[in-house]
């Protein structure tokens, strides 16, 4: 009792304090939230005033500082650092800058015989030296993106059993109820602002990978650096093991996850509720929570019952459909006219599909058209068929999108009936969108806009080259994995990848510098409004709808400003006062990948009006 009392007298006594000086904490910049005070966040890797530089002294020395990967420079390391944190010997006595490095790593990669092998270096040198590895997926994003995610993430998720080296990120098993917060307070980093997380049921267009899903938030999380510059240290990795139905998993004696058909129902549910707020505990309640690659049946409703009390967002619903709906923006520059003159038609009717319409519904809705208008403008297809009215096993958000028609199974068909300005594909059937298909959508529009957004590339409805061939150079083309520059004599088209990598990260760093109590799609409304500006007519003339990959941190940043912007105009950031220059308020908080010094500062004292 005496105990509690004294806990009681000291938490009032600071917090009348606190109430005091918040005039003081305003001048300052912290942030004032109801009851809620927010400092403005330093997300970048180090700070320092020194005009060396940057500065981090470690504790660790020798042997312990080489192998832990977010000090270890290697052969970066000078003479002088060397000496005096325990090196000197345990390096080769050649010294090397961190962009003979990079050279070094990329002459390593040249050689390496397919892109499984280029991710399993990639891999080790991030295990080793963490710097190093940002700093060359930075100076090497489009060549290194699609080895580090989709589409060869997807294959070393598959093969992530005989590939497991070293532990990244936190497993928790259904079985450990009761326990997570525990769990949680293993991870050595206690200041995490962001945890992506899965359960493994829908990874990719693969399907149940299970506990092996854990490629997809390490790679989503490598690219919240490499796309957004957010400091590594800040993100969690976690798999949530609720077991598999994958058949061959189960029999596969190098899995490595939980060998037991997947757990439903209530006790799936309290998991999933213990996990979220265990972080929240742990972490704080503005932490954010990335869901990633969960199935349809609990992906929506997940979503729904933890948006509006929960920082979170799922990138599968929300940042595909930011990313395509962003393409779609692009593509009106193309099409010469406005949204609201378009018809969609959409094979597949899963959470990417369903939350690209539903944005699109959005967007319309805020140029003037009645939300039920809208629905009438978008056509679904999902494996049963057409999303028509005498269907009876319809969820509620598919029956938005019913028509009273006929059903059908025949995509043809419908694209004859329907006579749409646009087909979208994420139904991961390859091949669907045939010739006979491309050249209906040609017949019936100067410039038909193809979106093909399966991932991974095995798995697209057509290629970049089916679908410029088939419509005669006519079509307005993206996919979800990249495609080759595509030349048939006359013209050249680079075409645009619809990557997520676009949205999430700078969607998770405009969040994290603003103190975003949650993240609606209105938010996600305005990342693909910015990104939809920040395509050149330099893109355009060349058929991309997208910008350059190579230029995706600055573009991150822009967006990021645009989402802090609209979080502030809909009262949901705690940052407070409102930064005057939000650019520079986010470019204040990047993370550096230079290397850090490891001497002190030394000075001399002047004493001649001494003596």
């Amino acid at each position: 009792f005496i105990d509690c009392f004294l806990s009681f007298e000291i938490a009032r006594c600071c917090l009348v304090m606190l109430a005091k000086n918040i005039s003081k904490y305003v001048g300052t910049g912290v942030a004032v939230s109801g009851a809620m005070l927010r400092p403005r966040v330093q997300l970048s890797g180090f700070s320092s005033s020194s005009s060396r530089g940057p500065l981090a002294v470690p504790e660790k020395h020798g042997v312990d500082l080489l192998r832990d990967p977010n000090l270890n420079k290697g052969m970066a390391a000078t003479l002088q650092e060397r000496q005096a944190m325990g090196l000197h010997g345990l390096l080769p006595p050649n010294f090397a800058t961190q962009d003979d490095q990079v050279a070094r790593c990329m002459s390593h990669l040249s050689a390496k015989p397919n892109d499984l092998e280029k991710y399993i270096y990639l891999c080790s040198l991030q295990d080793r030296n963490e710097r190093l590895f940002f700093r060359l997926l930075k100076d090497h994003l489009e060549e290194l993106m699609p080895i580090i995610y989709t589409p060869t993430v997807g294959l070393a998720c598959q093969k992530y059993g005989v590939l497991f080296r070293r532990p990244r990120g936190l497993f928790i098993t259904i079985h450990d109820k009761g326990h997570i917060y525990d769990i949680l307070k293993n991870w050595p980093v206690k200041n995490v602002k962001a945890v992506c997380f899965t359960d493994g049921e829908r990874i990719l267009g693969l399907g149940d990978q299970g506990c092996q899903g854990m490629g997809i938030p390490v790679g989503k999380l490598a690219l919240y650096t490499g796309c957004a510059a957010i400091n590594p240290q800040y993100c969690l990795p976690v798999t949530l093991d609720v077991g598999t139905n994958n058949e061959t998993l189960l029999n596969d004696p190098m899995y490595i996850g939980l060998r037991h058909k997947r757990v439903t129902g209530e006790a799936y549910d309290e998991f999933i509720d213990e996990f979220i707020n265990a972080c929240k505990a742990r972490y704080g309640s503005s932490v954010l929570m990335h869901f990633e690659d969960f199935g349809n049946k609990h992906a929506f409703r997940l979503l729904s019952r933890y948006i509006k009390n929960t920082c979170c967002f799922n990138d599968d619903i929300q940042g595909t459909a930011s990313v395509a709906l962003a393409g779609i923006l692009g593509s009106l520059r193309i099409t010469k006219n406005k949204i609201g003159d378009h018809k969609f038609v959409f094979l597949g009717a899963g959470e990417a599909n369903l939350g690209i319409a539903e944005l699109i519904c959005l967007k319309m809705e805020k140029e003037g058209i009645p939300k039920e208008e809208a629905y009438k403008k978008i056509f679904m297809m999902d494996s049963r068929g057409l999303l028509v009215n005498s269907r009876t096993d319809l969820t509620e958000h598919k029956k938005h999108f019913s028509k009273d028609m006929a059903s059908t199974k025949n995509l043809e068909e419908v694209v004859k009936t329907v006579k749409p300005t646009a087909l979208i594909g994420a139904a991961a059937q390859p091949k669907t969108f045939t010739k006979e298909i491309i050249e209906e959508m040609t017949r019936n529009n100067e410039r038909p806009i193809i979106f093909a957004l399966s991932n991974p590339t095995s798995k697209s409805e057509c290629s970049a080259e089916e679908a410029y061939k088939w419509s005669n150079n006519k079509a307005v083309f993206a996919s979800g994995s990249p495609f080759p520059t595509y030349s048939d004599g006359t013209v050249v088209f680079e075409p645009g990848q619809g990557n997520n990598a676009y949205i999430f990260p700078a969607v998770a760093l405009g969040v994290m510098c603003c103190g975003s109590i949650s993240i609606p799609d209105d938010l996600f409304l305005q990342a693909a409004e910015a990104l939809s500006h920040l395509v050149s007519e330099k893109d355009l003339s060349v058929g991309r709808v997208y910008p350059r990959l190579g230029d995706i941190q600055e573009t991150s940043v822009q967006i990021a400003v645009a989402v802090i912007e609209k979080a502030y105009e809909m009262n949901l950031a705690t940052v407070y006062p409102k930064p005057e220059n939000l650019e520079q308020f986010v470019r204040d908080q990047l993370y550096n990948t230079d290397y850090p010094s490891f001497i002190p500062d030394t000075y001399e004292y002047d004493l001649s009006n001494f003596q």
